[in-house]
Parts: structure tokens; C-alpha cells; sequence
């Protein structure tokens, strides 16, 4: 019988220390390896959304698109539909308006208001410029450079004698807080200076638009002969050519300044409700905030070259509310400085008397806070050169607009959206601004 052999004591240790080694090096076993308990997860897991809100979600979305096309698809003939009736009511607001603006009571200067009742001129002599487009050239008024821009002459004349007119009575006022004898000028207390001064400028619109007329003028026939539009054969090639009813610089330079000179006029209210200790004027600022919108509404459209007709009738919407609520500032402004209403009292008409909380609070900001305050930047300067800065700056914006446009795609794709923000977003911007200063004078603005 043969007996096995054990291995000697070192053979066994060697044996143990190779297979000690060799365990260091080979993967951990899942079955001999201790974790650690799992910690409960602290994230909140999202609720699924209900079905219900998913699809209620995706109508929404799909009626605001079909809703977005249908206002797109407005054609120019039925956006001059829509527009019409909102135009028309407006004009009875807006009598409303200067009556109640002129009534004795108020003694407002007389110039100021000779400015904004020419704008009635501008309403009822736009009228035949827009019948000859239709009848001569088949197109909207807005499509035919040398008649819009005579039409909206007038315009920037309303306001221009309205800021010119406020200009001079506010400086009498201020002039006349430090030295009593200071002459009164005539604009603040006769028609005659402002009404002549509209006769001429009246007159000098009416040659911008016989003339052509006269000369065989066809519908893309620019306003001015375009004697202000750079030439043609620029040595660069912009992303997108201007098409045939884009507006000449000429025609821009009414359009903007048409827009500045009633914010100036608008800061001009704001600084006579201190100047003559009635702040019910600065509610006039906040009445004529929709009608300044309706011209913003306006430049928006020729900015997209005339292709959202749907602009049309939301600007004859502002302008309908910004004459009511300017009428009923106007109205405010007169129960306040004694007039008494002929028919009667009226609830939800009836106003405070003279005098507010902020009554005589007066704390000149002495920083430009925005256009409307160019009237105190250019305190200094007369009446001309005034004017000529004042629409020098108005050029240079106006070829900003025209010749920087084409290096865009929005003006060239009728996008809605982006229409009504380069509408309302300066809109909110202004009164927001108008809201901070109300509540602080010394508010200096961030825009």
C-alpha cells in the first residue's frame, strides 16, 4: 500500500501566497462585495401633464396660428373697410377735445391750440389725396410716394406749430416766475401768428403736390423728386433690394419727425401742468399716449412696406381711443380750472376739483430722459434753430430706417408678431417711463 507524501510546510505557504496574490488582481465578485445602503433620492420627479391640458395646450396654439393667418390675410381693401369706421368716430372725440381745451377757463395758449386743430386740415385734405391714388393709380394712399408724402405734410405741421406754439408760452411762464414785466408773446394769447403760420406751410405742402400732379406723376413717382435718397449704384449690395412703394427719405423725415415733435409735445403738457400749477395737465401726456402709438402703428407699417394691411385699421383703433381719452383729459383740465359742465353733473365724469395731493411739487429732472424732453435740451436756441436741429436729427434717423431696413429679412416676411412688438413694446416703454416720473419727479429714465 503506498502512502501519498504531504508537501513540505514551505511548498504549502508558497502555494498560499500565489493564490493570495493572484485574488488582488482579479475583478471583485458581485456576490462578495458589501455596498452600502441606497439613500433615498431627494428629487422630485415632474408629474405627467394630464392628457386633457396637453391637447388643450395644442388647440390654443393651433388657434392662435389660424388666428395669426387669418389677420394676415387681410387684403388692402378690406383692412380700409375695417379702418374706415374707426377713423370716422374718431373725428367727434377729437372736436370734443379742442373744445373743451379752449374753453376760457383754461387759458391755454392760443397757439397751442391753433396746432392741434390743424390737424383736422390734415384729416379732411387726406381725403382727396387718397381718392386720386385709387382713381389715378388703383393703389392705397401709402403706395404712392409723392401724394403720401404731400398728405402727411400736414401732419408734421400740426405738430410742429403746436410744439413751436407751446415752446413760446412756456418760456413766457418760466421768464415770467423771475421777472414780472417780461412781454407776452402774441402766440399765447391770439390765433393770428399760428394760423399764418399755418397758411404758409399749408401752402407750401399744396406746391409739393400740384406740382407733380401737374407734371404727369406716376404712382411710384417719389415725394420730392427723392432729391434726398442716395444714389442707386452704391458701391455695396445690401441683403435685400427696397421695393417700388418703399418710402423716399423725404417722406421717412415726415414720418419721424412727425413722431418726435408729439413727444415733445407731450413733455411740453407735462412741464405746463407745473408752470401754471394744475398737474390735470399731465393727464393730457397720458391721454395722448394712443394717439402717439397710432403713429408708431403707422412707421411700423411702412417699415414692412405696406404688406400688413391688418396695421390700417388697428391704427384708426388708436387713434379712435387716444381722441377720446385726450378729450376726456381735455375735460378733467377744464372742471379743474372752474368750468362748469352746461348739462349737468355727470358721475362717472366727475373729476376733483383744482389741485391734487402733488400740487406744486416741482422738481426739474435736468438730464435728457427721452425725446419729449428736447424741448428743455434745446431750451436755449430760438425758434429756427430749434426746427433745424430738430429735424436734422429726424434726417439722420430716417436713413438709419431706410437704408438699414434692407439688411434685414423681417421687413421682407410680414411677421405679425414682430410687427406689433416694434409697436408695443416702445408704447409700454413710454408710459411705463410717464408712470416713473408721476411718481418720482426727479425720475431720470433708463431709455
Amino acid at each position: 500500500m503506498t502512502t501519498r507524501r504531504r508537501p513540505p510546510a514551505t511548498a504549502a505557504l508558497a502555494c498560499l501566497l500565489l493564490a493570495t496574490t493572484a485574488s488582488s488582481f482579479a475583478p471583485p465578485s458581485s456576490t462578495s462585495t458589501t455596498r452600502p445602503p441606497a439613500r433615498p433620492s431627494t428629487r422630485r420627479r415632474l408629474a405627467p401633464l394630464p392628457t386633457d391640458a396637453i391637447e388643450s395646450s395644442s388647440r390654443a396654439l393651433a388657434f392662435l396660428s389660424d388666428f395669426n393667418d387669418s389677420l394676415l390675410a387681410v387684403d388692402q381693401s378690406s383692412a380700409e373697410r375695417l379702418a374706415g369706421p374707426f377713423f370716422g368716430a374718431s373725428l367727434f372725440p377729437y372736436l370734443g377735445f379742442l373744445f373743451f381745451l379752449d374753453v376760457p377757463e383754461n387759458e391755454a395758449p392760443k397757439g397751442v391750440t391753433v396746432g392741434f386743430a390743424t390737424c383736422l386740415l390734415f384729416v379732411f385734405l387726406t381725403i382727396p389725396a387718397a381718392i386720386g391714388a385709387k382713381v389715378w393709380y388703383d393703389v392705397s394712399l401709402a403706395d404712392s410716394d409723392w401724394l403720401h408724402g404731400s398728405a402727411e405734410s400736414l401732419l408734421t405741421i400740426t405738430n410742429l406749430v403746436t410744439v413751436v406754439a407751446f415752446r413760446q408760452a412756456l418760456g413766457y411762464k418760466e421768464r415770467e416766475m423771475q421777472d414780472a414785466n417780461v412781454p407776452v408773446p402774441e402766440s399765447v394769447v391770439s390765433y393770428d401768428p399760428m394760423v399764418k403760420l399755418v397758411v404758409i406751410l399749408t401752402a407750401l405742402a399744396g406746391v409739393t403736390a400740384l406740382v407733380p400732379a401737374f407734371s404727369g406723376a406716376e404712382v411710384h413717382t417719389p415725394y420730392l423728386n427723392g432729391f434726398m435718397d442716395l444714389p442707386a449704384n452704391l458701391p455695396w449690395t445690401p441683403s435685400h433690394p427696397q421695393p417700388e412703394n418703399a418710402l423716399t427719405i423725404a417722406c421717412w423725415i415726415i414720418h419721424v419727425t412727425s413722431l418726435v415733435e408729439f413727444l415733445v409735445a407731450m413733455g411740453f403738457c407735462w412741464r405746463w401742468a407745473d408752470v401754471v400749477n394744475n398737474p390735470r395737465w399731465k393727464g393730457l401726456t397720458w391721454g395722448l399716449l394712443p394717439l402717439h402709438s397710432s403713429g408708431i402703428t403707422a412707421c411700423t407699417y411702412h417699415l414692412f412696406y405696406n404688406s400688413i394691411p391688418v396695421l390700417v385699421p388697428l391704427q384708426a383703433l388708436l387713434t379712435c381711443v387716444g381722441n377720446t381719452t385726450a378729450m376726456f383729459a381735455a375735460y378733467r383740465i377744464a372742471v379743474s380750472n372752474g368750468w362748469s359742465v352746461p348739462w349737468g353733473r355727470v358721475p362717472f365724469l366727475d373729476v376733483g376739483g383744482e389741485g391734487s395731493e402733488d400740487e406744486g411739487r416741482r422738481e426739474d429732472s435736468q438730464s435728457l430722459v427721452g425725446f419729449e424732453d428736447l424741448g428743455d435740451a434745446l431750451a436755449e436756441d430760438n425758434d429756427y434753430t430749434f426746427i433745424v436741429k430738430l429735424f436734422a436729427g429726424c434726417a439722420v434717423a430716417s436713413y438709419v430706417v431706410k437704408y438699414g431696413e434692407v439688411w434685414f429679412d423681417f421687413p421682407f416676411q410680414s411677421e405679425l408678431g414682430i410687427a406689433l412688438a416694434f409697436i408695443f413694446v416702445p408704447s409700454l416703454l413710454n408710459a411705463f417711463k410717464w408712470y416713473k416720473r408721476s411718481q418720482d419727479p426727479t425720475f431720470e429714465g433708463w431709455f
